[in-house]
Parts: structure tokens; C-alpha cells; sequence
């Protein structure tokens, strides 16, 4: 009984854990910099919520509270004359987790690191590496872009212990970004999907066995309205299926995941250098897997060329 407890939670846990990279809503991810832009940001995210196991455990209330710090580092570069950027990000946790299984309710207290992500984006049409002089009189009107996000296993994770923040494996996610602006306007559209490499030690009795996922498709769109220059507010929303998992070559076809999340963001400048992102999101439909209330507060810093 305590291992099956304990189990449930090492689940949430990992649903959880890996939504902060899977199910993420980025309004503007392909609207285009100057070359040369570099920017820090700290991000704080709150997460709240559950995970729906769709029947294929006996487990009920199983719920999460955590906190993630997240520094990032981002860049633009000149790609083959396309405008490309670069970011890497390194997340750390902080949660509880409690869940009831046939009348017992466990609870259990993990911090540490996730998996690291760096992600690259090149514009393939519209956008053109410029200088700041050259993007100064440039006019956004349809751009098309694709990115590449990689999750590094670098985050907490030992095979002999049920809960981890780390997943054990290698994720990629291809996406082919759309964006679109009228005036103030802008409409973004994004499609891609996420591949997992296999984790040779997933946690099972008696001993850890491999365990693999199927690709998990993601579709995400955004409708943004500038009030001023680099203040603007939009709604984000988003849809994901996929996912069936199997461990040491058993399928379990109820693992199926099928969601959506819809939400809000506004982006404040604070200066010429500064600006604030505040973001609030919400599952509307979970089918199996993490539900859950979000809200991020990130801080921006960002130059060119050298710091001032």
C-alpha cells in the first residue's frame, strides 16, 4: 500500500513537471528582433492543480502546489541572412504534492532542478536579419518561422527513488510558427509536436525498466492587441494530443492524452531596457494527465551588442 501511495504521487509529479515545458503558452515567439538583441529573464511560475488519471489507477484528490524560479538567457543572431534566436532556460522547484488512494492520503515535500530546454527559432519568410538601424523603419506583416526546442535530462533524478523532478530523457519538439499582424493586431499560429527518447530507468518492481511515450501533437494560437509600443495584451490557447506510454514493451492505451489550456498575458514595458510579462492560464479540458491553474510573473532585461 505505502509503495502504490507513493507511486501516485511520483506520477503527479511527473505530469506536472514535464507541463511546464509541454504545455506552455508563448504569445509572439516568432515576432522578430534586431540582431544582436540579448536579454535575461527571471521568471516566477506558480502551479496549482491535479491530474486526471482517467480510470487506470484507484486514486482520487490527487493533487500539486509548486513554485518555479526559471532563469533564461535569450539571443538573436544572423542565420544564412534569416533573423534566428537562441534561449536557454534552467528551472528549479519547489512543491508539495498529496494524493488518496483507497481511503489513505499520502503527502510528500521535493525541490530541486528540472530539465534544462534551449530552443532555437529561424524566420523562413518575412523577416530578414537586420540591424537595429535597418529594424527601425521595417513594417511586420506575415511571418513564417520554425524552431527546435531540446529538453536536456539535466534535472533531479535517481532511478531507485518514486519521485523525481527530472524525466530521464531526451524531448524534441519541431514547430512551424505563423504570424500575422494588422496595425495593432496580431494573430499567431503554431504547429509542432514533441518526441521522446526512451528512459532506460523508469521506476517498477523490482527493478527500474525502460519506459517509452509516443509523440505528443500540439497545436497553439494567440490573437494580441498592442495599446502602445512593446505594451501589449493577448488571449492563448492551445490543444495537445498523444502521448500513449509503455513500459518494458507493455502499451497502455489509456494513457492517451488529449487537453487544451486557454489563458491571458500582458506585456508592461519599465523603460527603455525593462518590461514586465504577467501570464494566467487554466486547463479547459483534460482528458488524462496534468490540470492545472498557472500564473507567471517574468522580469526582462534586455541590450544590444554589449551591456550599457
Amino acid at each position: 500500500m505505502r509503495c502504490r501511495s507513493v507511486l501516485l504521487l511520483s506520477s503527479l509529479l511527473a505530469f506536472l513537471a514535464a507541463a511546464i515545458h509541454a504545455q506552455d503558452l508563448s504569445p509572439r515567439a516568432y515576432v522578430i528582433t534586431p540582431i544582436h538583441t540579448n536579454a535575461v529573464i527571471l521568471t516566477w511560475a506558480y502551479f496549482d492543480g491535479g491530474v486526471d488519471f482517467n480510470g487506470t489507477v484507484p486514486i482520487s484528490g490527487a493533487t500539486g502546489t509548486y513554485n518555479v524560479p526559471i532563469f533564461s538567457l535569450y539571443h538573436t543572431l544572423n542565420f544564412f541572412r534569416r533573423s534566428a534566436n537562441l534561449t536557454a532556460s534552467l528551472p528549479y522547484a519547489v512543491g508539495n504534492f498529496t494524493g488518496t488512494l483507497m481511503g489513505q492520503q499520502q503527502s510528500i515535500y521535493r525541490s530541486g532542478l528540472l530539465d534544462t530546454s534551449i530552443r532555437f527559432s529561424v524566420n523562413l519568410r518575412g523577416g530578414p536579419a537586420m540591424t537595429p538601424q535597418v529594424f527601425s523603419k521595417w513594417k511586420q506583416k506575415t511571418l513564417i518561422g520554425l524552431s527546435v526546442k531540446i529538453i536536456a535530462p539535466t534535472g533531479q533524478y535517481e532511478p531507485t527513488k518514486l519521485v523525481n523532478w527530472g524525466i530521464n530523457r531526451w524531448a524534441f519538439k519541431p514547430e512551424l510558427g505563423y504570424s500575422k499582424r494588422w496595425n495593432h493586431w496580431v494573430l499567431d499560429g503554431y504547429g509542432g509536436a514533441w518526441f521522446y527518447t526512451t528512459n532506460p530507468a523508469s521506476y517498477d518492481q523490482p527493478t527500474p525498466k525502460p519506459q517509452t511515450e509516443a509523440p505528443i501533437g500540439s497545436l497553439e494560437g494567440h490573437l494580441s492587441y498592442d495599446l502602445k509600443p512593446r505594451y501589449w495584451i493577448s488571449l492563448d490557447g492551445n490543444f495537445w494530443f498523444g502521448g500513449v506510454t509503455t513500459l518494458n514493451g507493455i502499451q497502455n492505451l489509456q494513457t492517451r492524452q488529449t487537453g487544451s489550456r486557454i489563458g491571458g498575458t500582458a506585456s508592461v514595458p519599465l523603460g527603455k531596457h525593462q518590461s514586465i510579462k504577467i501570464n494566467y492560464s487554466n486547463g479547459t479540458y483534460i482528458r488524462f494527465g496534468g490540470n492545472y491553474q498557472n500564473v507567471s510573473l517574468a522580469w526582462q532585461y534586455s541590450w544590444l551588442g554589449k551591456p550599457n
